[in-house]
């Protein structure tokens, strides 16, 4: 433990500091707030210096900012108040070798030595009030805060999390869900930026009737590459009209690598600038602001979707060789990911982590040979490190006998995850060249379908057998088809020369092209396929989707998720035909 050197009293409040860990390259850190007075502290902030070299990479349970050399902690919503003799600690990651020194608690010295306090933080704002109610909107009002040397501005909280800092004592919130409860707090800063005590709280209902959907999950993948040549980006989810449609998003993907979380593309994740043409908001990045990249267009959209919840996704068809090292140490794994999550740059964009592992035990670009209870101890560890946050987990969809699916322990891990995506796609394709064709995304079986078990049926049914509730349950929807060419016959299970050109890549094309350029002749298992020339497609409809839809709300399923959003038509077909079909 570091003793730290007086600086200013701070009535009731110290800090001590504790280097948890060392790894030779960057080191774990914990700072620990005690309440040693006689009244319950409501709020802190805490702010030391570290050395020139040393820097914290990431923190947890606490808002860490710097200016310089000089760091800055301030208090979640959920740990700022503390009862007399109470304590609630934080910890980081850091670089470098350097100890904290001039450390300050709410203005004054850290270990409670004597002087007076030089700058005493704001006083609590008037509880908000509420007026002009909409379906989805409210203005907000409050009485000012004080502050012996002025207030810079004001914190508007929603539901634990800030969404706005305004300058003025009004803000009007808007985007909001019919039908939907929010609860309001406001907090006042200082000049010197030190943050007083929450106001009172206002609970508001917006009218309407709500999104109904009777609490089916309605998830899409947003991929990071997709900002390039494709040019989607988090606003099209919105103008798409489909932000108002689903209640999730999967952000693909985060790397797996050394047995932990990492980075999958940090150019697209947190740097790229946007113009505001490609803004959610219409307001262009600017070279200095702290968070830039679809990081943050993806906190605009939340702010304007608030019903919306963010996952972030590792793995991936590409990056699932990195899981057999994570298997190996899964309470590291767990740590770095949640470490990750949670770093204070874009802390509170993510309500969770999606695992995609292609596949446990099993091949997929490469095979791994964990043994068939590693998923479930990965899975057990994420959500005894995430707590109450949202685990889930894509998941294979192969229904056969001594398939994919019997060779991990699905129905023991299902035990630790919100749901499950289960990839009821990428059945058949063209990597079989010359064929037979057949439908990529199969509901039902069919005769004369190549694989016994490979339609989305028949790993339903085993997932429940292996005792994996209904309601954890997704089923999968591609927005593409999959194609071959040199085929004469119109129906499935005709002979082929090769994959059919694509946009991007041989063998596979969006819906919004497919719709136009070959549309469907024809329905086999539930989906549609479609011959033009000499080439032939599967691919979902909004009317197969329908059909779907109707499947899992019969089978009791807990919704819906898709791969992915660009695919999509500019008005959000298929995504609506979820929606519509979900009810």
């Amino acid at each position: 433990m570091v003793g730290l050197a007086p600086e200013a009293q701070a009535a009731g409040a110290t800090a001590t500091y504790t280097k948890t860990q060392d790894w030779g390259t960057g080191f774990e850190g914990k700072w620990t707030v005690k309440n040693t007075g006689t009244a319950t502290i409501s709020s802190w902030t805490l702010s030391w210096t570290f050395p020139s070299g040393t820097a914290v990479t990431s923190a947890w349970d606490a808002d860490v900012t710097s200016s310089g050399t000089t760091w800055t902690a301030r208090n979640k919503s959920y740990n700022g108040t503390l009862a007399p003799g109470a304590s609630v600690s934080f910890g980081f990651n850091g670089t470098g070798s350097g100890s904290p020194s001039n450390c300050v608690i709410n203005g004054g010295t850290c270990d409670g030595g004597g002087g007076t306090p030089g700058d005493n933080p704001p006083s609590a704002p008037g509880t908000p009030s509420a007026s002009n109610i909409t379906d989805t909107s409210v203005a907000l009002s409050w009485t000012a805060a004080t502050d012996d040397n002025g207030i810079k501005n004001y914190d508007v909280i929603r539901d634990g999390a800030t969404i706005a800092t305004v300058t003025g004592t009004s803000y009007t919130n808007t985007g909001l869900t019919a039908g939907s409860t929010y609860s309001y707090q406001v907090k006042a800063r200082d000049t010197a930026d030190q943050v007083g005590p929450a106001s009172g709280t206002r609970t508001v209902t917006t009218t309407g009737g709500g999104t109904g959907g009777g609490g089916k999950i309605k998830l899409g993948y947003f991929t990071d590459w997709g900002v390039y040549g494709r040019a989607y980006y988090p606003k099209n989810i919105d103008t798409s009209g489909s932000a108002a449609k689903i209640t999730h998003i999967n952000y693909a993907f985060g790397n797996v690598t050394n047995g932990a979380c990492q980075i999958g593309d940090s150019y697209a994740d947190y740097d790229m600038a946007y113009t505001a043409a490609n803004s959610v908001d219409g307001v262009a990045d600017t070279w200095d602001q702290p968070l830039r990249g679809a990081f943050n267009q993806l906190k605009k959209l939340k702010a304007k979707h608030p019903h919306l919840k963010i996952l972030w996704s590792f793995g991936g068809w590409t990056w699932s060789g990195g899981f057999g090292q994570a298997a190996a140490n899964p309470t590291a794994f767990a740590n770095s990911c949640y470490n990750l999550v949670h770093d204070a740059r874009w802390n509170g964009l993510f309500d969770g982590i999606d695992i995609d592992w292609e596949y446990p035990n099993a091949c997929g670009l490469s095979c791994d040979s964990s043994g068939p209870a590693a998923f479930k101890n990965l899975m057990s560890a994420l959500r005894t490190r995430f707590g109450s946050e949202l685990v889930t987990a894509a998941i294979t969809a192969d229904g056969s006998s001594g398939g994919k699916i019997d060779a991990a322990d699905y129905g023991g891990a299902a035990q630790y995850v919100n749901w499950y995506n289960v990839m009821t796609y990428d059945y058949f394709g063209a990597w079989a060249a010359q064929g037979p064709t057949a439908p990529h995304s199969p509901l039902t079986s069919y005769s004369g379908i190549p694989t016994a078990g490979f339609y989305s049926d028949a790993a339903i049914q085993k997932l429940k057998g292996k005792g994996v509730p209904a309601a954890k349950l997704l089923l999968g929807i591609g927005f593409y088809g999959r194609g071959w060419t040199g085929v004469s016959q119109s129906e499935p299970g005709g002979s082929a020369s090769g994959p059919a050109p694509g946009t991007y890549e041989q063998g596979i094309e969006d819906y919004k092209v497919l719709k136009n350029s070959c549309p469907s002749t024809g329905t086999v298992a539930g989906t549609a396929y479609a011959k033009c020339g000499s080439n032939w497609w599967s691919y979902d409809t909004p009317s197969t989707v329908n059909g779907k839809m109707s499947y899992a709300k019969t089978q009791g399923l807990g919704g819906a998720f898709f791969w992915e959003f660009s695919g999509d038509t500019t008005n959000g077909e298929l995504a609506s035909a979820i929606n519509t079909g979900l009810g």
